[in-house]
């Protein structure tokens, strides 16, 4: 099961009503976050999350609207008392920028580890979650994110006997990847069947459409897309600005055929988007608006 919530559906500066754009996942007790606009830290108060379990932060990109309420974020999780070490996986210059805003949050009771990515993915498994950055077209260097929960096989009794493995290591198997019993080493693949089908969102803001961002949703359950504007006359403006209208991020979500499009960072000149969702359904019928505090629990099939 992995619980979503979308924190802040605004792009370039927040409104009375709109956070700006980050979204929360919670797998097992761990939660992961993507991006960390102004205000972010109270759109979590706001849908009774706290700042403690936060175990990895991805940055999309260091424009200001993603990434400046990073300082306030890590002195909050520092005051609910964390002492675990905090991952942040972000575009190079990562250290650069996050040390430049951590003037102002010197002193942290937990280890900040920094991960940047390099070249145009780059596969991380941390958490419990599998964790894929692909670079996408924006004015700055800008990754999307899809963020997998992987399944292993049933446990197959048949299977076990057959390849010899010991009653006593049967429940190892099925926690860990191999384990090594009376000099010999056994491996999950001899008790477990075939991986399950598991969980994915795919995350992607600030960019023009690519082909390989559908490659990267395809399939998804929640596919989380920008929808700078909404109506065509304002193309022209997204094609500048390096972002997508509805209509664009419906096209790709034809393409990849999520169970469910979800569109988010939405201009400041865009004050209802849901008056205009028909433009995207007659694209992808399975798309909604976005909106604060929006959330999703995610079942695995057959569970």
């Amino acid at each position: 099961m992995l619980d979503l919530c979308i924190l802040g559906t605004g792009g370039t500066m927040p409104s009375p009503h709109r956070r700006l754009s980050s979204c929360l996942m919670r797998y097992n007790g761990s939660v992961l976050v993507i991006d960390c606009g102004e205000g972010t830290q109270i759109a979590l108060k706001e849908n009774s999350f706290t700042f403690k379990p936060i175990d990895i932060m991805c940055i999309t990109h260091y424009h200001a609207d993603h990434i400046s309420g990073l300082p306030g974020m890590l002195l909050s999780m520092g005051n609910e008392g964390r002492e675990e070490p905090l991952t942040i996986i972000g575009p190079p210059g990562l250290e650069r920028v996050v040390n430049a805003l951590r003037v102002i949050a010197p002193e942290l009771p937990f280890e900040v580890r920094l991960h940047e990515i390099s070249g145009k993915e780059e596969t991380l498994k941390l958490g419990g979650y599998k964790i894929t950055a692909f670079s996408v077209s924006h004015a700055v260097i800008c990754y999307g994110y899809v963020v997998e929960i992987d399944r292993a096989g049933e446990f197959d009794v048949e299977k076990a006997r057959a390849n010899g493995v010991p009653l006593r290591v049967w429940s190892k198997l099925q926690k860990e990847s191999s384990y090594l019993y009376e000099d010999v080493l056994y491996t999950s693949d001899m008790v477990l069947g075939a991986p399950r089908k598991g969980l994915k969102v795919c995350y992607c803001t600030d960019t023009r459409p690519l082909k390989k961002i559908a490659d990267y949703a395809r399939d998804a359950d929640v596919f989380i897309c920008e929808g700078m504007y909404s109506q065509d006359e304002k193309h022209q403006k997204a094609v500048e600005a390096k972002h997508m209208t509805f209509k664009e991020a419906a096209t790709l979500a034809r393409e990849a055929r999520p169970k469910l499009l979800v569109l988010t960072h939405y201009s400041p000149s865009l004050p209802d988007p849901q008056k205009d969702i028909a433009v995207a359904r007659e694209i992808f019928e399975d798309s909604v608006c976005g909106y604060d505090g929006m959330k999703f629990t995610l079942n695995f099939e057959h569970e």
